[in-house]
């Protein structure tokens, strides 16, 4: 009898190795192995990640659907893979053999096997997935849903939600501390950092990033402000601080270039869970490099930090002037270095090697790699550049002139184009125009308050501003000179010349390519996304009895396209699509004599007002030309006592709730 259970149990240990083996074969392989690794360090989500040995690097094409994998030793992509569109970050799995990628406009993560360099799969996931990372046993991935409010938490091997936890408005970056047990969640528009607790899956904290006052002075050229841009974090490297780049926007002065957007990196103590208040780095204090002239240098739209692995330099990354500023910790924990000019194109994320040596830079906008010496620990050797640049794409899927004006929207180099598209690197159209959106401030204007708007749909919607007062897309150099400090060598009145002009056109070529800034998905509606109930009674109300389709109409819910003159262009001239909705207020000044781009008959008063888009004004909060309504019910009742927007009076609570109900579902 003994005889036969023998080969019984050996028959049964075949028969476990068998299903093992088909299991494998089915895909779970990845998910087992990820399993039996457990990762010991901090990991932060970005565009560019580097395995443990050095061996890859992989980069997050951003605005090309593929990712690419790079070997740093040979210096050569050895694989580019496709993926969704717009992947924003990548990250690995503990065990390093699979790598997961955020599609933002598909909401989903792809899935890449490492070792057969291809897709094996697809996570379908919330609204505008933007940052990903696995935990560090790998049993699960947290996705920012950005347009949802969340953090998405998936089990990578069924590609199911475990959960979602609902966390503020517009969460982005993600970074995980070495035992895994607090997961931190920037905040992109308004400065916050949630923090989550990864075992019972909940948010244990927010940490507002605080406005740094105004000086007693009142000088608008101290670095102050509300924080906002914050994106990317990295965790230092003893774990006890969690290291954020970003920008503060002053809002007590009128946007002058010098006064308006400082960059700053702020510090968060992580056993604490709370901001080191008195130790972010300001610009012209713990940032301060001055020239050979003794002057200060700017550097502007910090994205991205990295250490040296004993934490004796922090690099931070400059987006906007495309720069890099080395802070030695050891001396003060000030600015060292600047190297100006990061070779390529909106320099994004970095990645440093395990010994600190190399420093790699991706650069978003053309889409290659450079490379840094850091110089290592020695406080007396600096950062430079080596070698020539790495290309990561095959082929870049823009015209080129949409490329061409993308670069611009996003740089703040001084140097780079025709003509100086800013004064002294200070600032791009992004440093207000978050991502090309919004910021969600109110800046005062020579005009009066002004909300900062999104360019979605910018092109298609009519007369620009908010007052009306251009009709054409170069009217803008007032914007540069006087907002921006570029360009000043140009007299308004006066044409532009061709190099210049065309560097409009590929602004606006850009902003008016369909994928650059298409209308967000509503969450309001329905999940197979119709309108609910109540959004279809706000439907009918809005196109009825309150009447605010008389100018909200057309396609773009607008009927500034229609300020045209005899011959169907657009023009200023046309005043008749302006309207008063009641929103002025005292400190509206308006411009009454116009501008030299106007040839000053383009005056406004202080009380009419351009009709924006509805289309994805759920998005776009705060409300108005002053951004004095929080909600769309502010918009129609708190800020509407003349019933001047919308005929609201006659209006009961319920069908106030459903017509702003159908506003927030316009798509």
């Amino acid at each position: 009898m003994k005889k036969p259970y023998r080969h019984g149990k050996k028959l049964a240990g075949l028969a476990i190795g068998l299903i093992v083996a088909a299991l494998s074969a089915c895909g779970y392989e990845s998910a087992i192995g990820a399993k039996s690794v457990v990762r010991t360090n901090a990991v932060e989500s970005r565009s560019i990640v580097m395995k443990q040995d050095g061996s890859a690097l992989i980069t997050a094409n951003i605005d090309v659907p593929t990712i690419s994998i790079v070997d740093p030793k040979t210096k050569k992509v050895t694989s580019e893979i496709p993926v969704g569109s717009e992947p924003r970050n990548v990250a690995l799995s503990p065990d390093e053999k699979t790598a997961y990628v955020t599609a933002l406009r598909e909401n989903e993560v792809y899935v890449v096997d490492l070792e057969k360099q291809k897709t094996v799969g697809k996570i379908s996931v919330k609204e505008e997935p933007f940052a990903v990372l696995s935990s560090q046993d790998g049993s699960k991935l947290f996705v920012t849903a950005y347009r949802s409010n969340a953090v998405d938490v998936i089990d990578p091997a069924s590609y199911k939600l475990i959960k979602q936890i609902k966390v503020e408005n517009e969460p982005r970056g993600l970074a995980l501390t070495a035992d895994g047990k607090e997961l931190f969640v920037s905040h992109f528009v308004h400065g916050e950092v949630s923090v989550i607790d990864t075992d019972s899956l909940a948010v244990k904290k927010v940490i507002p990033l605080t406005e740094t006052p105004a000086p007693a002075s009142h000088d608008g050229k101290v670095s102050q402000g509300l924080p906002g841009m914050v994106e990317n974090m990295t965790i230092s490297p003893d774990g006890k601080q969690l290291w954020l780049p970003h920008i503060l926007t002053n809002v007590n002065v009128p946007i002058q270039f010098e006064s308006t957007i400082f960059p700053v990196v702020s510090i968060i103590d992580i056993p604490k869970l709370e901001e080191l208040k008195n130790e972010r780095k300001h610009l012209f204090k713990q940032m301060n490099i001055v020239n050979v002239k003794n002057q200060p240098e700017v550097f502007s739209n910090p994205s991205d930090i990295g250490f040296l692995p004993d934490g004796s330099k922090a690099f931070v990354l400059m987006g906007g002037s495309e720069d890099l500023v080395t802070i030695d910790l050891k001396r003060g924990g000030k600015a060292t270095q600047l190297l100006r000019r990061i070779p390529g194109d909106n320099p994004r994320g970095l990645s440093l090697t395990q010994d600190g040596k190399t420093l790699y830079v991706h650069n978003a906008m053309s889409h290659d790699l450079a490379t840094i010496e850091t110089g290592g620990s020695d406080a007396y050797k600096k950062a430079k550049v080596v070698g020539s640049n790495l290309k990561l794409i095959a082929k870049d899927p823009l015209p080129p002139d949409v490329r061409a004006g993308k670069v611009m929207f996003y740089s703040a180099n001084s140097d780079k184009f025709a003509t100086d598209i800013t004064g002294k690197n200070w600032m791009s159209c992004a440093s207000c125009h978050f991502d090309g959106e919004i910021n969600g401030i109110t800046m005062k204007t020579p005009k009066g308050p002004r909300n900062t708007p999104s360019n979605v749909l910018t092109t298609k919607t009519g007369l620009f501003t908010w007052d009306g007062s251009r009709d054409e897309f170069e009217d803008y150099l007032l914007t540069v000179q006087n907002e921006m400090g570029g360009m000043l060598a140009y007299d308004p009145a006066k044409p532009l010349p061709a190099d210049v002009k065309k560097m409009y056109a590929q602004i606006f070529t850009y902003l008016d390519q369909p994928d650059s800034y298409p209308v967000p998905k509503s969450p309001y509606r329905n999940p197979e996304g119709s309108l609910t109930a109540s959004a279809q009674l706000g439907q009918e109300l809005f196109q009825g009895k309150a009447g605010c389709i008389t100018c909200h109409a057309g396609v773009n819910f607008t009927d500034s396209d229609q300020a045209v003159n005899a011959q169907g262009k657009l023009t200023t001239d046309n005043m008749t699509k302006l309207h008063d909705v009641g929103t002025a207020t005292a400190i509206d000044i308006g411009s009454p004599d116009g501008d030299p781009r106007g040839a000053h008959k383009n005056g406004r008063p202080a009380n009419l007002y351009d009709t924006p888009t509805l289309r994805g004004v759920w998005a776009t909060a705060p409300y108005l030309h002053d951004g004095s309504a929080k909600t769309i019910r502010d918009v129609l009742v708190a800020r509407n006592a003349q019933n001047k927007h919308g005929n609201v009076k006659g209006l009961t609570d319920k069908e106030i709730d459903a017509l702003a109900d159908y506003v927030l579902s316009i798509e």
